[in-house]
């Protein structure tokens, strides 16, 4: 095998099972299978009947994990579910090793258009948000709003700390990473990661780090961790050159649904100063910006995020028809007054 080449992966049929994913409380996992991809789906059973759907999109060498403490904030506003991109999480490589920001969100859309939920609340996080944008912009009729917590959307000064995530993308550089850090511990490796995406990893808890530590493991015994990484950040930077029509600037300008942009100051990865180009580039914006948050502020912050998108729910009059439809099964005989106070006690 030459430097270039990354390690043969085995067909999704013969992969080795690892170990299990980690369920947090009220959460339940399951398993969709599409033409040529097969996703793994987490998900809360929701407070209520009626309630919208959402649907999270995590980013590179996340999964749907990363979602967790959002999702269970907003039990009583959507019915929320989260997927594991192909080759991610528990979801096994695409058959046709697609792992372009194309070929993530055909998964996405092959997904919502075969459980038939669309339109959904639409959530993505740096690669995820370059993935839901392009949904956006390409399938207006599966969005009702667009979250984006720092979105991997093309910058011309690309942050200093991101150029190693970059240099994934070249051929050879994943094999080399993987020889260098072979003695690497999980826990080392957990410490860099939140090092490099929290504003402040001493909001990690404990409990928190060990379940970091536990999923860095069980990745690490996925044959093909490292080919979803490296393909996936090539995936990136092929999308950071494309002009025209499929340029990410030219699809968020096309983006209709009304759309939240998260921004941490302290984000090593997505440039801080892209927050304005943003704001201006989706046509229907609301920017929040946290100073202390790094790169998953929905994981730092879960509390504030959950509070900015009831109130872009509230902008675009989604809370008020749900209230009125809930009224309207009290007026049928409903306990609506129950309901409307799980709902206020959400925050807000």
């Amino acid at each position: 095998m030459s430097s270039t080449e990354l390690p043969f992966v085995p067909p999704a049929n013969v992969l080795p099972k690892v170990g299990t994913v980690r369920v947090a409380e009220g959460e339940r996992l399951r398993s969709v299978e599409l033409p040529g991809v097969t996703l793994t789906v987490r998900s809360r059973p929701p407070a209520r009947e009626g309630l919208p759907p959402a649907l999270y999109v995590h980013g590179l060498g996340g999964s749907s994990q990363n979602w967790s403490a959002l999702m269970a904030l907003q039990d009583g506003v959507v019915d929320g579910e989260a997927l594991d991109l192909p080759g991610f999480g528990d979801s096994p490589p695409p058959d046709d090793g697609d792992y372009s920001v194309t070929g993530h969100a055909r998964a996405v859309i092959r997904y919502l258009d075969a459980c038939g939920r669309g339109p959904v609340h639409l959530f993505g996080n740096s690669l995820g948000g370059a993935i839901t944008t392009r949904v956006a912009a390409v399938r207006p009729d599966l969005v009702r709003t667009l979250t984006l917590v720092s979105p991997a959307l093309p910058e011309i000064r690309v942050q200093r700390a991101a150029v190693p995530t970059g240099l994934l993308a070249v051929p050879g550089v994943a094999l080399l990473f993987t020889r260098l850090t072979r003695e690497w511990t999980a826990e080392q490796r957990v410490r860099g990661v939140m090092a490099l995406c929290y504003g402040d990893p001493g909001r990690v808890t404990p409990e928190g780090f060990r379940n970091a530590v536990q999923e860095m493991e069980r990745r690490l015994r996925l044959p093909y961790f490292w080919d979803a990484m490296a393909r996936s950040a090539r995936g990136i930077v092929n999308a950071y050159t494309l002009g025209g029509q499929q340029g990410l600037w030219r699809q968020a300008e096309r983006v209709l649904a009304p759309t939240l942009l998260v921004y941490g100051g302290r984000d090593q990865l997505v440039g801080f100063r892209m927050a304005q180009k943003a704001a201006r580039a989706f046509r229907d914006s609301r920017l929040v910006t946290l100073p202390d948050a790094g790169h998953v502020a929905m994981m730092e912050y879960p509390e504030t995020v959950a509070l900015a998108f009831r109130e872009l729910l509230e902008d675009a009059g989604e809370l008020g028809a749900q209230r009125a439809r809930r009224a309207g099964r009290a007026d049928a005989g409903g306990d609506a007054v129950d309901e409307e106070g799980t709902d206020e006690s959400m925050g807000g």
